[in-house]
């Protein structure tokens, strides 16, 4: 009876079934109180380890499950544990947003610096180069990020200051040697290019799982790696350019791979994770190619000197600080 406790508890906590037969009465009397919903009159239960999509309904899976002796199975569902077999939909939700939740808790960090290289190459082909120091204090939408030009000589010393939020629209503040003084970025113009390169000053932001409502659309093969691709819809509180973006998500590292960005139903920006290694034990993209499908042109930004969870000075992270040209 211990070990047959065991095994069922293993089943309710994990939704993976057994190969062992477990007797429905026997069931009943370990849990009494457990809610069970009758498919059928069947007396037995016993399965296999199931995915998701046999997940999707307790008929499907009923109908998966194999008889033995002739007797048939009842499938007894938790319903304050598996609400998913009765709602597919909320289900599909839940595991999108846990995935998306698990890559950030793998990414997190309580700081962040890296030297940046970008190459902007034009619809014609032509290169240009740019390049900054980032420093970020936090991770997501608890982050502070500062990044300043270093080169070329006309962009040398430029700044922005990044504020990021939970539940709302990062605060941008930009500043400007050449006219000695700070401004804010206000939202109807973050959908513009930054500095020449493809980023925007959106795109500089940082997601945050509780900014978007997640929708798991499948399973894709991205550079040989097995991906899952994720929707997110922006939160009223969220104000973006974007309709929608799609997220690609590594399953043996849960690594970002790729970010689609979508005005309604057009990809307009695409970006690519590429060279992903290890960081002090996080998995990390030191190559990241932003697309502009709509320009045609595209800027590669390659992280060098790249560190986690180094010392930084909370001052620098203020519009005060902003105006400190290093």
């Amino acid at each position: 009876m211990d070990l047959l406790r065991t095994r069922a508890v293993e089943i309710l906590e994990t939704g993976h079934l057994s190969a062992t037969h477990f007797p429905a009465e026997a069931l009943t009397q370990i849990f009494p109180n457990l809610p069970i919903l009758y498919l059928d009159q069947r007396d037995i239960l016993r399965g296999g380890h199931t995915n998701t999509a046999s997940r999707s309904s307790p008929i499907k899976l009923a109908q998966e499950l194999r008889p033995t002796d002739r007797k048939c199975f009842r499938v007894l569902l938790c319903l304050g544990l598996f609400p998913f077999w009765l709602h597919p939909a909320a289900a599909q939700s839940q595991d999108a947003r846990q995935i998306v939740e698990e890559a950030q808790k793998r990414a997190r960090a309580s700081s962040q610096k890296y030297e940046g290289l970008l190459r902007v190459i034009d619809p014609r082909g032509k290169t240009t180069e740019k390049r900054w120091q980032s420093q970020r204090s936090g991770s997501f939408g608890a982050s502070k990020r500062v990044l300043r030009f270093t080169a070329p000589a006309e962009v040398k010393g430029v700044a922005i200051l990044i504020i990021n939020h939970t539940d709302r629209s990062a605060d941008e503040w930009m500043w400007t040697p050449a006219i000695g003084r700070e401004r804010r970025v206000a939202m109807q113009d973050r959908s513009t290019r930054f500095f020449g390169t493809d980023f925007t000053f959106e795109d500089l932001e940082e997601w945050d799982v509780d900014q978007y409502d997640h929708k798991l659309l499948g399973e894709e093969d991205l550079d040989g790696l097995k991906c899952w691709r994720i929707e997110g819809i922006p939160r009223k509180t969220k104000t973006s350019q974007y309709t929608s973006i799609q997220i690609w998500i590594r399953q043996n590292d849960y690594a970002t791979a790729q970010v689609a960005c979508y005005v309604k139903d057009q990809i307009v920006r695409r970006l690519k994770y590429s060279q992903i290694e290890k960081v002090q034990d996080i998995w990390t993209a030191r190559v990241l190619e932003m697309n502009d499908l709509r320009r045609k042109s595209r800027t590669v930004l390659t992280l060098d000197k790249l560190q986690y969870n180094v010392p930084l000075n909370d001052e620098d992270f203020t519009v005060t600080g902003l105006q400190r040209d290093r």
